[in-house]
């Protein structure tokens, strides 16, 4: 893979540091190929000229996905709120609704998730994501979550879930099942998570992903941005994904979307929100340091211009969800993306599910041995 590109041309108001650290990236092709940035170094992609910023990450998406193609998820709540965290941002939280009024359900029937699958492979999306407002599944749960990897996979979709945390064990069913993504995010920076959530640690947060990563199962990970953090806690947030071993898989960088009622959405609302811009910068800076990385354009998509989220793309952000609701939030609507993407020259991605898990088995009688996948079995 060729280096980043070099912007050095002569102009009297580039600023050296700048002109100095751009054409510093330019040496160091391994790094550019790893994304393995220091602290430092992401702080620096932070502070550059938004225009040099933006050339630098279209320049590594082109490197590495097909220009102008996007990967397209549809998201489904299979269980609404009574959630037992506290997560300050969210309206599913049991510890919240009695501000915000949200109306919890139950788990949805297999057939009407199945149905809402077909339509969402109609429509274009090569993914099906479904959501459940649990701390972790529990053990009665995990049949069900199996029986819908299953259904939905034999669409021809890709699946991912969010559960909450996961054991090793749970990971391993879905896994067998053939899951595609786990969704697990990180949601901000290590110093600030006390600011957003009490149930549960930021360790118990990296200890899912972990599961889910020996599972075999792609990690699909992300943040909230616009929640009072600082850029501080920007930088910290995107060198977590390169502590790890391997950075996820699928990035979604979300803009919060204040919900009344909610102690992050009631203050969001009083003193203001995060300017798109420094969203936008957020993009630009994942799709630099997680290069491979699929980056999502998640919640806060439906408050953007078309100019907007065409800086987004512009950006490296190259998968979005489709249809007009998330779990609980409003969505850009269908048509409108239909619309933006003719109008960008966007293509939407086929599908390429995970095959499920395979084991040996030998006819004890005809000594014949074949191939049986593990999610079928029992």
């Amino acid at each position: 893979m060729s280096a980043l590109l070099n912007i050095t041309e002569p102009n009297n108001n580039t600023n050296s540091n700048d002109s100095d650290f751009l054409a510093s990236l330019t040496t160091d092709a391994a790094q550019a190929t790893t994304g393995k940035y220091s602290r430092e170094q992401i702080a620096q992609l932070f502070d550059l000229p938004l225009m040099d910023l933006l050339l630098q990450a279209q320049t590594i998406h082109r490197q590495n996905f097909n220009a102008n193609e996007v990967q397209i998820s549809t998201l489904l709540s299979i269980k609404t709120g009574n959630c037992p965290e506290d997560c300050g941002y969210c309206s599913q939280s049991g510890h919240h609704r009695d501000k915000t009024k949200l109306v919890a359900e139950k788990r949805i029937e297999v057939d009407k998730v199945i149905a809402a699958a077909k339509r969402a492979k109609t429509t274009g999306s090569s993914r099906f994501c479904m959501g459940a407002a649990w701390k972790h599944p529990s053990a009665k749960d995990m049949p069900y979550v199996v029986e819908l990897v299953k259904e939905v996979k034999a669409l021809g979709l890709e699946t991912c879930m969010t559960l909450g945390m996961l054991d090793t064990d749970q990971a391993a069913q879905l896994a067998d099942a053939g899951l595609d993504y786990y969704n697990h995010n990180l949601d901000t920076s290590r110093s600030y998570y006390e600011q957003v959530v009490s149930t549960r640690s930021y360790d118990e947060r990296l200890d899912t992903i972990t599961n889910v990563r020996n599972s075999g199962i792609n990690v699909c990970s992300g943040n909230i941005v616009g929640m009072g953090e600082s850029r501080d806690d920007r930088i910290d947030w995107v060198h977590e994904l390169l502590k790890m071993p391997k950075a996820p898989e699928s990035i979604p960088v979300n803009l919060l979307v204040p919900i009344q009622g909610t102690p992050i959405g009631d203050k969001v609302l009083a003193e203001g929100q995060l300017p798109v811009l420094e969203w936008i910068r957020t993009i630009a800076v994942t799709r630099i340091c997680c290069p491979s990385s699929y980056v999502r354009l998640s919640a806060g998509r439906e408050s953007l211009s078309d100019a907007e989220q065409a800086l987004a793309f512009m950006a490296g952000a190259n998968s979005f969800f489709y249809g007009d609701k998330l779990l609980t939030t409003g969505n850009a609507s269908q048509s409108g993306d239909d619309r933006l993407m003719r109008e960008l020259g966007l293509t939407k991605q086929f599908a390429a599910p995970r095959a499920p898990k395979q084991v040996p088995v030998m006819d004890a009688m005809s000594g014949h041995q074949s191939q049986v996948t593990l999610a079928s079995l029992g």
